[in-house]
């Protein structure tokens, strides 16, 4: 018995700032990767967003007949704390030495009044192990954001955040991973991929 995660980032937004729990709408103008994103995912998903704009939006538009379950706020993208809304090179000139080792050592480091890797990690795994234990032998597609799919990257793998954070996830692209239910495990079947 297994339950199949699609992770699915949200549409590109037309930022290039810190924003994390910032709501920014998405751009899902682009409507042949829309509907070829909706076509990957197997028609008996259930689908869940985070409940920021950005995700909603986009969950709304690969949806399509699916079931979709409530908005879950614990799939926010990182909360950027004091750096939310700024651009990260302005946050690299003005504050060098918490950018850095926030980018450069991930893990426990955060942004001032924001959340660290391991962090944003323990609140999307809770959300994925409960999911899972709901919906066994099942299709999930969770529209979500680039840390959050990280984060579920490094759960199923027991990969570091150092490792996880080197994945690059396209706007619309969809990662895979399984919880097996008899060995209580999972695997990541494939990261990043763009139909």
């Amino acid at each position: 018995m297994r339950t199949t995660f699609w992770l699915v980032r949200h549409g590109p937004t037309n930022s290039t700032a810190a924003n994390g729990w910032t709501d920014i709408p998405a751009d899902l103008s682009d409507l042949e990767q829309v509907a070829r994103t909706s076509e990957m995912i197997p028609s008996d998903a259930v689908v869940v967003s985070s409940d920021l704009s950005r995700a909603v939006h986009t969950a709304d538009a690969i949806g399509g007949s699916r079931l979709r379950l409530d908005h879950h706020a614990d799939l926010r993208e990182f909360n950027f704390g004091d750096w939310e809304g700024r651009e990260f090179d302005e946050i690299a000139q003005n504050d060098p030495e918490a950018s850095r080792h926030f980018w450069e050592n991930p893990g426990d480091a955060a942004p001032p009044g924001g959340e660290s890797f391991h962090a944003l990690q323990g609140r999307v795994s809770q959300v994925l192990q409960d999911l899972a234990r709901v919906h066994r032998d099942g299709h999930i597609c969770c529209v979500a954001h680039f840390g959050v799919i990280l984060t579920a990257i490094a759960h199923a793998s027991n990969m570091p955040a150092s490792v996880a954070t080197r994945f690059h996830i396209d706007n619309l692209s969809v990662t895979r991973i399984e919880y097996l239910h008899i060995t209580d495990s999972w695997v990541v079947k494939s990261v990043n991929h763009l139909p």
